[in-house]
C-alpha cells in the first residue's frame, strides 16, 4: 500500500477566538448549511432513484442540486466566489491545487464534476457521505490496483463524466502549488482514449479576510477540521476564492506524463501570484 504523503509547514496560524457573536453566527450558519445540504442530498437520493434506470452513469440532473447546495453555502457564509475563463464542457479531467475542504465547495458551484478521491474519504463523517451521493470515485493507493482504477476512470469517461483530481497528493497552505505527481497522467497517455482528450487546469485562489493570515483558509497537515469549520461558521467579514479555468490542452500533444504534468503545474502556479515555485 502507498501512502500519501502529507505536506506541513514550521507554523499554523493562531486561531481565531470565537467570541459570543461569533458562536450565535456558528448557530445559525451550521442550521442553514447543514439543513440545506442534508435536504439536498435527500433530493438528490430521489432523483437519482429516477435518473439512474433512464441514463445509467449519466447523472445529467443531479448535479444541479450539488451546485445549488454549494452556491448556497457561500452565501450563508457571505464569502464571495468569483469564477475566471470557461469550465470545460463534457467528458474530460480537470486538475486543481488542493488548499482546503472548502475546495470541494468552490469547484462544484458552477460546473458538474466529479472528484475522484483516495478511498479513505468514504468513511469521513459527513463528507464522505456527501462524496459518495455526488458520484466521487474512490481508489486505492494500491499498485495491484492500479489496472482496475484505469479501467474505472476510461469507464466513467466514456459515459461523459468530467473527473477532477488534486495532482499534488495533499493539500497546503494555499500559498504555494507543490509537484504534480505524474504518475497519475500515464492513465491519460493510453490508446483507450481519443488523442484530443481534453485536460483543464484550475486555479484555486483564496484570499485571506483583511488583517487575517494570508494562510487563513489552508487545511493541511494534523490542522483540526471541525476548528476549521467553526471558524470558517463563526468569522464575520469573509475575504474570497477565485476559480481559475485555463485552456485545456489534448493529451496527444505530449510525449509523456512527466511533460504534461509539468505543463499542467505550471498553468496552476501562474495564476497564483504568491506562489512559491520552489516550493
Amino acid at each position: 500500500m502507498m501512502k500519501s504523503p502529507t505536506w506541513m509547514s514550521e507554523t499554523e496560524p493562531d486561531p481565531v477566538p470565537i467570541k459570543a457573536a461569533g458562536w450565535l453566527r456558528v448557530a445559525w450558519r451550521g442550521l442553514l448549511m447543514g439543513g440545506y445540504t442534508f435536504g439536498g442530498l435527500a433530493v438528490l437520493v430521489l432523483i437519482r432513484l429516477v435518473e439512474k434506470p433512464i441514463y445509467g452513469m449519466a447523472r445529467p440532473w443531479s448535479p444541479k442540486i450539488t451546485q445549488s447546495v454549494c452556491r448556497f453555502a457561500f452565501w450563508v457564509l457571505g464569502m464571495r466566489l468569483e469564477v475566471i475563463g470557461t469550465p470545460l464542457r463534457g467528458s474530460g479531467v480537470a486538475v486543481a491545487n488542493h488548499t482546503s475542504w472548502l475546495d470541494i465547495f468552490a469547484l462544484n458551484a458552477f460546473d458538474d464534476i466529479y472528484f475522484v478521491a483516495k478511498s479513505e474519504v468514504a468513511n469521513w463523517p459527513m463528507i464522505g457521505w456527501l462524496a459518495r451521493a455526488t458520484g466521487t470515485q474512490f481508489i486505492t493507493r494500491d499498485r495491484k490496483q492500479a489496472q482496475l482504477h484505469l479501467q474505472l476512470l476510461q469507464r466513467r469517461l466514456r459515459h461523459g463524466h468530467r473527473l477532477l483530481f488534486f495532482p499534488e497528493g495533499t493539500s497546503t497552505d494555499g500559498r504555494r502549488v507543490l509537484p504534480f505527481k505524474p504518475t497519475l497522467f500515464q492513465s491519460f497517455l493510453t490508446p483507450d482514449l481519443p488523442g484530443d482528450f481534453p485536460i483543464q487546469a484550475i486555479t484555486l485562489a483564496f484570499h485571506a479576510p483583511d488583517a487575517e493570515d494570508p494562510r487563513f483558509y489552508g487545511w493541511w497537515g494534523d490542522s483540526d477540521l471541525a476548528r476549521h469549520l467553526l471558524q470558517a461558521l463563526a468569522y464575520k467579514r469573509h475575504g474570497f476564492v477565485q476559480v481559475i479555468y485555463h485552456e485545456p490542452v489534448g493529451a496527444s500533444e505530449f510525449s509523456d506524463r512527466k511533460s504534461l504534468a509539468r505543463h499542467l503545474h505550471g498553468q496552476v502556479a501562474s495564476a497564483l501570484p504568491w506562489s512559491d515555485p520552489a516550493a
